[in-house]
Formats: C-alpha cells, structure tokens, sequence
C-alpha cells in the first residue's frame, strides 16, 4: 500500500460527534472486549456466522453514532465489530495538532494490517462471511481489504484517501455512498469511482450519492436536521442491504 497519503479537506473533521449523547466507554446494547488485540465495541448474535466489521473516521470507535448504527445492524442477525483501530489516540475536536501531523501515527495503512488480526479472529468464532463498512478514514482501511479479498463486501461511505486506482484493484461486491456536498469526496469523484467499477463487470457494485448532505454525514449527522437525518437512516438501510444482498 502507497505511503504518499493525499489529505483531505478540512471537512474531514467538521461537525465532531457528540460524546455527551451517549457511547464513550459506555452506551449502546454491546460491550466492549478485545479481540485480535484490539479494543472492540461487539454487538449482535455470538453465533452468527455473518460478521460486519464498521471502521470509525477519525473521531475513533468511541463516537455514539456509530455505536447505535452498530446495534441496528446487529439487530438484522450480523455480529458486528467495531475496533479501536486508532489505538485510543482519535483525533480530538478542536485539537491544536494539525491533522497532517496526527495521520502520521494513524495511516489508513496502519488500519489496514490492524484489521487482518481481527478478520482472523472473527474466523477462529465460526464466521464464515465477512463484511466491512468504512467511514471517512475508514473508508481506505476498507477498501484496501477489498482489493486483497480479506472480506466478502465492502461499503465505503463518504470516503477519504481513496483514489481511482483503488477501483480499479477491488476484487469483491463494494457500494459507495457519498455526499453532494464533499469538497474531497466530491460527487465528481464519486463518479469516476462509479466508471471504473463498472468497467470491471465481475464485480458487482452499487454507487450512490445522497442530495444536500455534507461529509461525515452517515455518522455525524445533526439530530435537529430533518434531511440530515433521514439521509442517513437512508445510507443505513443502503448498507444493510449490501451486506444482505452478499452475506446471507
């Protein structure tokens, strides 16, 4: 995996989430444990042979969004995974320390080879089909894992660091959902991801962008935003129903 990390915009860290809303060390219907080394938020069936692994942005695993979007989609029958892979250092709100200077202890390529453990780990339980979804930051982590094949389905929503290249390397089912409003991610982008995927006819994919939401919006959505909202439950319902379609 290349070292030249290209940064995105600003936008990739606006409207933190709120850990006063719940989450934090606590909240949510799951727990926390570790496995293949790392800290993970576990929520669903133990016996699933279904597992979705959601890699965080880069305000880390802790973030209650994600937390609840973890219950809902364990709630659909999947054990769901939810791993530190930022090692308790995510990226603070409002933090003094450039982003260009925290991505150096925290490369997506790092996130990468943290996931294989965990993969392993998911195997070693009886699992037998693995999904992952990443957002923002872990939109690369995940993409990388579908050009090597390390799972069996892919969601990338509202992705940073992922390059056309990356489409042309991915070797299982991917959906990319993206926002209008994404100064890195932009719908222009999103669509040469969507031409090169479809010049692979052997690999089912499925893009979309949603209207009038920024990124980060499918985890870092305003509770008091009608369109907001309802775009989001949206890009959950899209992505539950990738996993579906290629896991069960």
């Amino acid at each position: 995996m290349p070292n030249n990390i290209v940064m995105s915009g600003p936008e990739c860290c606006e409207n933190p989430p709120n850990y006063l809303s719940g989450g934090g060390g606590g909240g949510g219907a799951g727990h926390v444990q570790q496995l293949g080394g790392f800290n993970c938020y576990l929520s669903g069936p133990l016996d699933s042979a279904q597992a979705i692994i959601l890699v965080s942005d880069v305000f880390g695993y802790e973030a209650p969004k994600l937390r609840k979007l973890a219950d809902k989609v364990a709630a659909a029958g999947f054990y769901v995974v939810v791993p530190d892979f930022l090692r308790g250092d995510p990226r603070i709100p409002n933090d003094e320390k450039p982003l260009e200077v925290w991505i150096v202890d925290h490369g997506p390529d790092q996130g990468f080879e943290y996931a294989k453990p965990v993969i392993e780990a998911l195997k070693s339980k009886g699992v037998t089909k693995i999904g992952a979804a990443g957002f923002c930051w872990g939109a690369k982590v995940v993409v990388e894992l579908a050009k090597y094949a390390y799972i069996q389905a892919a969601v990338l929503l509202h992705p940073s660091f992922v390059v056309i290249d990356d489409m042309h390397a991915v070797k299982i089912p991917i959906s990319i959902l993206g926002a209008e409003i994404d100064r890195y991610s932009s719908p222009e982008l999103v669509k040469q991801f969507e031409m090169a995927l479809n010049a692979k006819p052997e690999v089912d994919a499925f893009v979309k962008i949603f209207p009038g939401v920024t990124h980060g919006w499918a985890v870092r959505y305003n509770d008091e935003d009608e369109l907001a909202v309802k775009s989001a439950e949206e890009s959950h319902q899209d992505m539950l129903g990738w996993f579906e379609k290629h896991l069960k």
